[in-house]
């Protein structure tokens, strides 16, 4: 059978735009981190702009997810190996961010960042790929739990990665499974309702040939690359700019 290679394009331009919200934040957290302006990006519209930018971000993953079941359903390749082998080969990026982190921010490396979650998430979502309601509602009660911990500080240092947060963490980066697996979750419930079937089940306008939206949807179709190199760059560039001024 012929694969379908459909994209919809709405998806790819709202990670484009998401793509260029979380560049802002990340310019202007390391900004501030590196000491050249002084503002606080957890306080106020950027705080806003933050929460904004990796909510869309995890929420169109559940989306993806919806799709990409969807359309595996149709070829017929709908396997958890598939899903397993995309989990780890993202987790694997995830690690690699660590190391590099690590060796440059030592004192606030990445220890389970948003490339962590995605990767974990991918895999332990695969039971809720065929579900719409209990895939949401898992994600709400995952969502209050999280939050709920994240008031809370813990004596075991092993478990950060689920949102049982200990004493005087630090990362640049952290985005434990609860509560963020939720956004997920509840992306690919209302993804599969709004594309069933790999088919769009809604009435939608068609920009997809206008300039600007080409160039979102560019960049949301190499959101994974953009992502892996930006925040490397921004670093090492800043960190060259302060050893030389």
């Amino acid at each position: 059978m012929k694969k379908e290679s459909k994209r919809f394009w709405e998806i790819d331009f709202l990670r484009g735009i998401a793509i260029i919200m979380m560049i802002i934040f990340h310019l202007l957290y390391n900004l501030n981190y590196f000491s050249y302006i002084q503002v606080n990006v957890f306080i106020g519209g950027w705080e806003l702009l933050g929460k904004i930018t990796f909510t869309l971000f995890l929420f169109l993953v559940g989306i993806s997810l919806s799709l990409s079941a969807g359309r595996r359903k149709k070829e017929h390749t709908f396997s958890f190996y598939v899903y397993l082998k995309r989990g780890l080969i993202l987790f694997s990026w995830g690690m690699i961010i660590t190391i590099a982190s690590y060796f440059l921010i030592p004192e606030a490396y990445i220890k389970f960042g948003i490339l962590h979650l995605i990767g974990v998430a991918v895999i332990i979502s695969y039971p809720f790929l065929r579900f719409r309601w209990t895939a949401i509602i898992v994600g709400a009660a995952i969502i209050a739990l999280g939050i709920y911990l994240q008031g809370y500080r813990f004596e075991t240092p092993y478990f950060y990665w689920l949102g049982i947060t200990p004493y005087h963490f630090t990362a640049l980066d952290h985005f434990p499974i609860f509560p963020y697996w939720g956004i997920v979750l509840i992306g690919l419930g209302i993804g599969n309702k709004l594309y069933k079937n790999f088919v769009r089940n809604f009435p939608f306008f068609d920009i997809e040939k206008n300039h600007l939206c080409h160039f979102f949807t560019f960049l949301g179709r190499h959101s994974l690359l953009i992502y892996l190199l930006h925040q490397p760059l921004l670093i090492v560039f800043l960190l060259l700019l302060q050893k030389f001024t």
